[in-house]
């Protein structure tokens, strides 16, 4: 899907819809897409955009061409998400201030980092989201080293691919198929609707045995 289709026809919808129903979609329509344990480091933001993948590997023999990242966000595009995977790895750090700076100037929407980032004061100041498991001071510099970009990767125990897309809150982070989109959002959007109408029932007085027979609370993912 080319990106000005997705802006135009996605990104507004994905925006409005948080990842706990985003969560539920995934699951009803039979899919595995929400990673546990990656939160925001800073705030309240909200990432939605496609994918713009980066593998990392242990620092060996043969010395990187060049610093983890720096092709990833020249090869991004306004409106992407970097995505690192660091194999969970809470020790070792794989994203800072002067990539967060690169990052933003080139228009990402945030990075997600299934592993640790340093210089979170400066991103915050920076406003640029960086969703990870954890925070490090150490540099990767003759500890980790960028594998390869723009390849299929794992974060948890979720599939990424370049251009799926991936939404991040304050909840975390999911990662939607790129040719499920339409389905996934569709059955994202019922069930938001759905419970935003039990909201209303329940804070109108109704009984909420009541409102979960109404609705089948207990069956809402079955199709």
């Amino acid at each position: 899907m080319e990106r000005e289709i997705f802006d135009e026809k996605y990104r507004n919808g994905l925006t409005k819809i948080s990842t706990t129903n985003l969560s539920d979609a995934l699951d009803k329509v039979g899919l595995r897409g929400g990673v546990i344990g990656i939160l925001p480091l800073f705030g309240k933001p909200k990432v939605v955009g496609r994918a713009v993948t980066i593998k990392i590997t242990a620092a060996g023999v043969e010395k990187s061409k060049s610093h983890l990242g720096i092709e990833a966000i020249a090869s991004a595009h306004k409106g992407d998400v970097i995505v690192i995977d660091n194999r969970g790895d809470t020790h070792n750090n794989c994203w800072g201030e002067i990539l967060s700076c690169a990052a933003k100037m080139k228009g990402v929407s945030g990075v997600i980092i299934d592993g640790a980032a340093r210089d979170v004061d400066a991103c915050e100041e920076l406003e640029f989201p960086v969703f990870a498991r954890g925070v490090v001071p150490i540099t990767a510099r003759g500890r980790i080293a960028q594998e390869a970009f723009n390849c299929p990767i794992r974060i948890g125990d979720v599939h990424v691919r370049p251009a799926d897309i991936l939404v991040g809150d304050v909840n975390g982070v999911v990662v939607i198929p790129i040719e499920r989109i339409d389905e996934v959002l569709n059955e994202a959007e019922q069930l938001m609707d759905k419970e935003e109408r039990m909201k209303k029932d329940l804070l109108a007085g109704l009984d909420v045995l009541e409102v979960s027979k109404k609705y089948r609370y207990e069956h809402m993912l079955k199709r």
